[in-house]
């Protein structure tokens, strides 16, 4: 997927097939909030910004990670996706099969939910990011800042209903707790950042 041109992915997400889908758009929009995050500290680097050149430096560095981190699981959510396919598809003729399939589309959904439960907690980070770079990031690419966190919010919203769809069918007591908790941050942190985009809004409208 990282090698894919931006039509070649669309291409993919638009056509009859199980993967690409709305888990991997998730990621995709954490990582583009991070690179943009990390865009606007680069404009913000410099003797103008001497003062808070090591918070800087700081949400550089960890915007860059965060952002391969997206990517990474942009693709590890396909794969989770495609093994959930296949389970669905093994299969159910005999007791044995049927034993079989049911244990691999369990471990399957498992996975399928704590990828975009990781991509929540990243997008999370991402936020945190441009709550510090707001006040203190080059005025004159501020916007990108806003762009960012509804990047990441947008990755909030549509990861946590790839968890919830996953965790309908997880039966295990412990897994479910451990998604159920990762959803329910999700309202907090997207009311964080409309409250950057709103700061952004009133910043550039001065």
């Amino acid at each position: 997927m990282r090698n894919d041109r931006i039509e070649d992915f669309l291409d993919a997400l638009a056509a009859r097939a199980p993967v690409p889908g709305g888990g991997a758009t998730a990621a995709l929009h954490a990582a583009q909030g991070a690179a943009l995050v990390a865009m606007v500290a680069r404009y913000s680097e410099g003797e103008k910004y001497r003062e808070n050149a090591t918070t800087i430096t700081q949400v550089r560095d960890n915007a860059d990670e965060l952002r391969a981190l997206a990517l990474t699981l942009a693709e590890r959510d396909a794969a989770a996706f495609g093994a959930v396919t296949r389970a669905y598809a093994l299969p159910k003729s005999t007791d044995g099969e049927k034993v079989a399939r049911s244990q691999a589309i369990r471990t399957a959904l498992v996975e399928a939910g704590r990828v975009p439960a990781r991509v929540i907690a990243v997008a999370k980070q991402i936020i945190s990011l441009a709550e510090r770079l707001q006040p203190i990031g080059n005025p004159n690419v501020i916007s990108d800042v806003a762009a960012a966190a509804d990047a990441a919010r947008a990755a909030l919203s549509t990861a946590r209903v790839n968890v919830e769809i996953n965790l309908a069918g997880i039966t295990d007591a412990g897994v479910r707790d451990e998604l159920t908790a990762a959803t329910a941050t999700v309202d907090q942190a997207m009311t964080r950042a409309d409250d950057v985009t709103t700061k952004v809004r009133k910043q550039i409208s001065r």
